[in-house]
């Protein structure tokens, strides 16, 4: 089998090759709609025909505002064979923000697909063109479904270079205003062809995606798929999430820190413990209970398990392990088209991202600053040309702003960011990554930021998990001084904990305190509470609820 050029190159092989074959599935309302590929593109076809009759300059940038589905990736090839540049905008954002990246991407046309609230969001997008999908509530004058009766399929599909612009991936923005990182053709076939040697998938694979699409690694990691001949299925909505992972048990998972948080939440909530502790303790019950679990959480037949984009906690890491599910830690970020470091089967290593993967090179600057080189490296960011020089060194490395240290056998640590450091009043710089990591071991927390400008030792703003929440405030004060307690002795004089501090509300992407792939925005949760800081640190108590 080739290594495909590009992702189109990839879909027309697998649709001439194996027409038949499933390669979407969509639940919808309890009935699940699929799409071979001879399906998809015929359909995608016929959208390519109808963005093309809106007569846009060539290579326009067409964008694509929708939650994971069918139609997303339907979308995406029909741009692609339009010969048009796809804008993925993240599903969750508010219309100010749609409208920003509308405007500053120079978008000629908009796709909108499977939303929570579009009316609260469509007054973000200026007068152009708008494709809406019947299926999820969409009537604007250019329905997808009356413009697939409308059009004929597209006869002469366009087949792009490798150093065509393919993408513009908007950064979810924990500091500032999300950036454009423009990718070419090349770099997602390297990046999919990369992920596909890694990960040692087979053809076929089965694959669930959930996580945005807008972001580079879910997209990345489907069109490893398509290069193999994926099934690729989604979910239809949170209540039925679950049910849908595990009706699909795929070949590979891919997830960030918090959602494996919250998979333990959930478990405990069923089974605490200490009696899982006790189950696992049973030769006989061991194989079972792991087996039940690994079922119910869909990850039955998960050949790669995968934890990214932040960085997991290695007690949560063991925690896994226990169960008979090995987490593979990884390192990328949209501008290297997440062709960076990975932890894989043979050479894994808890606490680390892994080895430089091949095709890449990494180095420390003399400040210790990770910086990566590969044959997929973004070519800029979008009429920013003082950005890009900037996140380039001399000798054409990104800067990537993660600190890290290599081991003796070169498996990478990420040690905090370059802009996560602030100082207390006693002139210390504190990086609170590792911090942060050694408090999430605490079962009773969500979110962990922990701060200290101005102040003269660092204190510790959470918010609870839904455990947490179940539990009195004297439960609480035990669990999290406990938690300190034990932290702090492996802490610098100046990195040990002062207070814990309990939000009155989460941190999530309505409030504008976690991002679309849910880190945690630490320069909104400073500007908001920075002024409370002297005063929690105080005050007499230890545990402190805002």
């Amino acid at each position: 089998m080739p290594d495909f050029q590009s992702p189109i190159e990839a879909f027309l092989y697998w649709e001439a090759k194996a027409p038949q074959n499933i390669f979407l599935k969509q639940p919808l309302n309890g009935t699940i709609k699929t799409h071979t590929y001879a399906e998809a593109g015929i359909e995608a076809r016929k959208i390519a025909s109808a963005l093309l009759a809106f007569g846009l300059p060539e290579k326009s940038h067409v964008a694509l505002l929708s939650k994971n589905c069918s139609h997303w990736v339907i979308a995406d090839i029909a741009i692609m064979m339009a010969g048009f540049v796809s804008i993925p905008i993240y599903p969750t954002l508010n219309d100010k923000s749609i409208q920003q990246i509308l405007e500053h991407s120079e978008s000629k046309a908009i796709i909108v697909g499977k939303l929570d609230d579009f009316n609260s969001q469509k007054s973000g997008i200026p007068n152009m063109p708008i494709i809406s999908v019947g299926l999820y509530g969409g009537h604007d004058r250019n329905n997808w479904e009356k413009l697939l009766e409308a059009h004929q399929p597209l006869q002469d599909v366009n087949i792009p270079k490798r150093d065509d612009l393919h993408t513009i991936i908007y950064t979810s923005g924990t500091t500032g205003n999300p950036k454009g990182v423009m990718h070419t053709v090349n770099n997602f076939a390297v990046s999919s062809n990369t992920f596909k040697k890694v990960m040692k998938l087979p053809q076929h694979v089965r694959l669930f995606s959930y996580l945005p699409l807008a972001h580079v690694a879910e997209r990345a990691l489907c069109n490893a798929g398509l290069t193999l001949g994926a099934s690729i299925s989604f979910f239809d909505t949170m209540d039925t999430y679950a049910k849908d992972l595990e009706d699909t048990q795929p070949h590979v998972f891919f997830a960030v820190p918090r959602i494996w948080t919250k998979f333990r939440e959930k478990i405990l909530d069923s089974m605490p413990q200490k009696k899982l502790s006790m189950l696992l303790s049973i030769p006989i019950l061991n194989s079972i209970v792991k087996k039940k679990l690994k079922k119910k959480l869909g990850l039955n037949e998960a050949i790669f398990i995968v934890s990214a984009a932040a960085p997991i906690a290695s007690s949560l890491v063991k925690w896994y392990k226990k169960l008979g599910i090995t987490i593979h830690q990884g390192y990328g970020m949209t501008e290297d088209c997440c062709v960076s470091h990975f932890n894989v089967p043979g050479e894994s290593k808890i606490g680390t991202v892994g080895k430089t993967l091949i095709g890449a090179k990494a180095k420390l600057s003399a400040e210790g600053e990770i910086c990566i080189k590969n044959n997929c490296l973004m070519i800029g960011y979008y009429k920013s040309p003082e950005a890009t020089a900037e996140i380039f060194d001399e000798e054409g490395y990104l800067k990537t702003g993660d600190i890290g240290e290599f081991d003796h056998d070169g498996f990478l640590t990420i040690t905090g960011r370059v802009k996560d450091q602030f100082k207390t009043d006693k002139g210390k710089y504190i990086s609170p990554s590792h911090m942060e990591l050694l408090m999430s071991a605490n079962t009773d927390i969500e979110q962990i930021c922990i701060v200290g400008t101005g102040i003269p030792q660092p204190i510790a703003l959470v918010t609870l998990s839904e455990l947490g929440k179940l539990k009195s405030h004297e439960q609480l004060i035990a669990s999290l001084v406990e938690t300190v307690e034990s932290m702090n002795p492996t802490l610098e004089k100046h990195e040990k904990i002062e207070k814990v501090i309990v939000m009155k509300e989460d941190w999530n992407v309505d409030n504008g305190l976690t991002t679309p792939s849910l880190k945690v925005k630490r320069n909104a949760i400073e500007k908001i509470h920075q002024e409370f800081y002297k005063q929690w640190f105080e005050s007499s108590e230890s545990v402190i609820f805002e």
